[in-house]
């Protein structure tokens, strides 16, 4: 791949090392022209008036869901409903579907590795509703353990688990464990947590076979406050709204009020417009690359990453050292040093970096870790900000004299 940093206005206008893409991605100068002509050229609101910019956005609107759509293999554009991001979608799916599904003393599976993104809300909904709530371990490789997962499945109503993990750069074999899943429980509601793995590599929702999968715009070069939920038309259909007001309605009446078609049932009051935009633009940037290109050289950053990073001695990488099984993610400690300390050394450098429990605090807990250390990488970055990120950690094991 070219050097892409060129196409970011933030490189230009800052001296920064960014190895922190797993948190949220930087913009490129396309997808801020997107939105910024939106607002100067045409900003109006959709689906209600009929003059030429509001009918010129409606159609900006309605064409990135034929894109999102397209990007990751739906069957239907009616199947992208648009949300906050990430964290709403799978709370829209447990608010509605999980409520009205799960009974006392029945079945709900998560994994050690999720995000808390999707693990308190399956926590919660098993509290609330008296049900079961198993959580899959993983193996000392940092995978997922197979074996678990289909004993804890077979009487299971809900499985909900990520793609790629964002502490562990595990990708989990989402199509394999899906299909066995279902031969054994063929009527399981599945959800895939793919906010790691749709702007990183290709994604094919129909291969895959899951009942809903989420992502956000903010992750993939789009704008914050933007997210997908990806749901299986059926299921959608005979889902009950998660919000109640403007534009998801069909009629109203004192008496009685019925519901818009997919996708407006789960889209009340007015949606982020200029966000949609940014997630179209995002795509149109993102489809140019080929994302089997983008997944290839994220990978071999990361391998070169851990292996600089060994080379320095007391320091633990955590999750699969085979790059078939390896995101752009590399979470360590080092030996001595406090994960926030690190992160400080990095930052007074202009290296970013994430320090913390990255929202996963059962799986530090289960690696037996406060903290740790996280670099993610994208498209924008090359073999020079490792070599300023490696930099950067013997300053802090000489510092610390660790």
């Amino acid at each position: 791949m070219k050097n892409y940093k060129k196409d970011f206005p933030i490189f230009k206008n800052n001296d920064l090392t960014y190895l922190d893409s797993g948190a949220t991605s930087q913009k490129p100068q396309v997808v801020l022209d997107a939105v910024s002509e939106y607002y100067e050229s045409y900003n109006a609101n959709i689906h209600r008036g009929i003059y030429k910019i509001a009918e010129k956005a409606t159609k900006a609107v309605d064409d990135a869901r034929k894109k999102v759509a397209t990007f990751i293999n739906a069957a239907s554009p009616d199947e992208i409903i648009f949300t906050k991001g990430t964290t709403e979608s799978i709370n829209l799916v447990m608010y509605t579907l999980g409520m009205e599904l799960i009974k006392k003393q029945d079945v709900i599976v998560t994994t050690v590795m999720e995000h808390h993104s999707n693990f308190v809300p399956w926590q919660q909904l098993a509290e609330k509703k008296q049900a079961t709530f198993q959580v899959v371990d993983i193996t000392e490789d940092g995978k997922l353990d197979e074996e678990q997962i289909l004993e804890y499945t077979k009487r299971a109503k809900i499985f909900a688990f990520t793609y790629v993990s964002n502490m562990l750069g595990t990708i989990n074999w989402v199509s394999k464990i899906i299909k066995k899943v279902r031969e054994q429980n063929p009527e399981i509601i599945i959800l895939i947590d793919a906010a790691q793995a749709v702007p990183h590599k290709k994604v094919d929702v129909q291969e895959l076979d899951c009942d809903f999968l989420v992502f956000s715009g903010h992750k993939m070069l789009a704008e914050t406050g933007i997210g997908v939920l990806y749901g299986k038309k059926n299921l959608l259909n005979h889902m009950s709204p998660f919000l109640y007001g403007g534009d998801m309605i069909n009629e109203v009446s004192i008496k009685k009020t019925t519901f818009a078609s997919l996708p407006s049932k789960f889209e009340a009051g007015t949606i982020n417009i200029a966000g949609i935009i940014s997630l179209a633009a995002a795509i149109d940037y993102l489809a140019d690359l080929d994302m089997e290109s983008v997944q290839k050289h994220e990978k071999e950053l990361a391998i070169k990453c851990i292996g600089d990073l060994e080379k320095l001695g007391g320091i633990t990488v955590y999750g699969p050292q085979d790059s078939f099984s390896r995101s752009g993610v590399v979470s360590f400690t080092v030996e001595g040093i406090h994960a926030h300390d690190i992160g400080q050394i990095l930052a007074d450098k202009n290296i970013c970096v994430r320090s913390g429990h990255h929202c996963t605090m059962p799986l530090h807990t289960r690696l037996g870790i406060a903290a740790s250390t996280r670099a993610s990488f994208y498209i924008y970055n090359d073999e020079k900000d490792i070599e300023a990120f490696i930099d950067g950690i013997k300053e802090a094991k000489r510092l610390f004299r660790a």
